[in-house]
């Protein structure tokens, strides 16, 4: 028996446009927000951008790629579960098994602390930029070592900080400066971004990895933006700064993507929509 037969349940699916020929992205979600520290219900995100991805436009002028035409494998959702460690150690599992065969792996989350256990299944010579207003490198959180809060500490001790690129950080507590600085963990700030070289430098961090995932906490965004995530940040980069940044990885090989802390419990359709349209622009790039 297989991870992906132990482990995944009958949920809600993205509608394939062709569900001929080989999948170009494997998808499934991670129903876990149990660490959560300000609003529950990021567990519902990996359903509502389904939802709101069989309700968009999946035609993208700027690649000439049109997804309509596209085989695109949902498997469902992981089993819920409360324990975090269950949880990272099942979607480890999985993502190990799936990214053997996948051309593009696309995970929907759940809270971020889901990350440790999906990027640490690939090759420790994997690049990692993540897009994120926090750093989410304390030591422990609430009495937790490991959280939505320091998933990424838990990443650098068990895989060393040399292939990870963090981008966007506005919102962090001392002991975190701290651990990012002994480690020498590469950034790129917010105030580069709003100065305009966001992209540039992504491009430039790009084009040291063979291979890269990329997980994408939606609170990165301006909570105007993205007013549905479970820990909203004000002064945040536009939805705008963000595409383009994505946009600069054409060209590039993409292993996964995630897409994580989307609550749609205060959310208003936008914050759904944006993940949606992550989805659907990273499949297109990785066609085209």
């Amino acid at each position: 028996m297989s991870y992906t037969d132990l482990y995944m349940t009958k949920s809600p699916y993205i509608i394939s446009p062709d569900d001929s020929g080989e999948p170009a992205a494997t998808i499934f979600g991670i129903p876990f927000d149990s660490t959560h520290s300000y609003k529950p219900g990021c567990r519902f995100g990996p359903d509502a951008i389904r939802d709101a991805f069989n309700n968009i436009e999946i035609f993208h002028p700027n690649l000439q790629i049109d997804l309509e035409s596209v085989n695109i494998r949902d498997l469902g959702n992981a089993h819920h579960t409360v324990n975090v460690e269950e949880m990272t150690d099942m979607v480890h599992k999985l993502t190990g098994e799936l990214a053997k065969k996948s051309k593009l792996l696309i995970i929907l989350g759940g809270e971020h602390s889901l990350t440790y256990g999906t990027y640490t299944a690939f090759p420790k010579d994997t690049g990692y930029i993540v897009f994120d207003a926090h750093y989410d490198l304390r030591s422990e959180y609430a009495g937790v070592k490991l959280s939505h809060a320091a998933y990424l500490r838990r990443v650098v001790e068990k895989n060393g900080a040399d292939n990870i690129v963090h981008v966007g950080a506005r919102s962090f507590v001392g002991e975190e400066l701290a651990f990012l600085k002994e480690h020498k963990i590469k950034t790129i700030t917010d105030r580069q971004i709003r100065d305009g070289n966001g992209p540039k430098l992504v491009k430039d961090v790009m084009s040291t990895f063979k291979n890269t995932y990329v997980s994408v906490d939606l609170d990165v965004l301006d909570p105007a933006y993205a007013p549905g995530v479970g820990n909203p940040e004000a002064v945040g980069i536009t939805s705008r700064e963000l595409f383009d940044m994505i946009y600069a990885m054409e060209g590039h090989k993409i292993s996964c993507l995630d897409v994580v802390e989307l609550n749609p419990t205060y959310d208003n359709g936008a914050t759904a929509s944006l993940a949606a349209k992550l989805m659907s622009t990273m499949i297109a790039m990785s066609i085209k």
